[in-house]
């Protein structure tokens, strides 16, 4: 199952204007939940900037101050991630470059893996909204409205029906969506 779980404000941008996501930041409630999401992934597509992002959990031991970071970045550093970039011509870690387009490239990764496979980074997880290929929405609703930014979601040309699957408010009083595709 091809999953997207992303941080999103209540007006549906996953960055500010600026770019700045600094609001998304989880408190540890919902860090043990992003902890034990990872654990559960076969693979990670990531765009560029999601790679660069989370490349400190593999690289800088600043990154394992304390028993709950160590965790998220011994379970990141063991997850196979493929990295789509136009500007990259290498990758570090447990990380390859995409050598197909995105439309071949989840088929052939949710084949090598029976866990679910997650995708991030605005712009690719966009992509394979629009190319249907996305089979579960998992949506984190931080209580705070930014007036613009990158936007959660693409347009798309048709209705996508959902099924809520699950809900839950952290403490953090963020609100955590869970939505499968059906076939409306």
């Amino acid at each position: 199952m091809l999953t997207i779980s992303m941080g999103t404000s209540v007006d549906g941008f996953i960055a500010d204007r600026t770019g700045a996501f600094d609001w998304t930041m989880p408190d540890d409630e919902q860090f043990r939940f992003h902890l034990d999401t990872v654990r559960e992934l076969g693979a990670c597509l990531c765009g560029r900037r999601l790679y660069e992002t989370m490349l400190p959990w593999e690289s800088d031991p600043a990154m394992r101050h304390g028993e709950l970071f160590s965790a998220f970045a011994d379970a990141w550093v063991a997850l196979p991630k493929i990295v789509f970039s136009r500007t990259l011509d290498r990758v570090e870690g447990n990380a390859r470059l995409a050598d197909r387009p995105l439309t071949e490239e989840i088929p052939a990764v949710l084949d090598s893996t029976e866990k679910d496979v997650e995708i991030g980074g605005a712009t690719l997880a966009g992509q394979a909204v629009e190319a249907g290929l996305v089979d579960q929405f998992q949506i984190f609703r931080y209580p705070i409205i930014v007036g613009g930014g990158t936007p959660l979601l693409p347009p798309v040309p048709e209705a996508v029906p959902l099924e809520l699957m699950e809900s839950r408010v952290f403490g953090n009083r963020v609100v955590y969506e869970r939505y499968r595709r059906t076939q409306g």
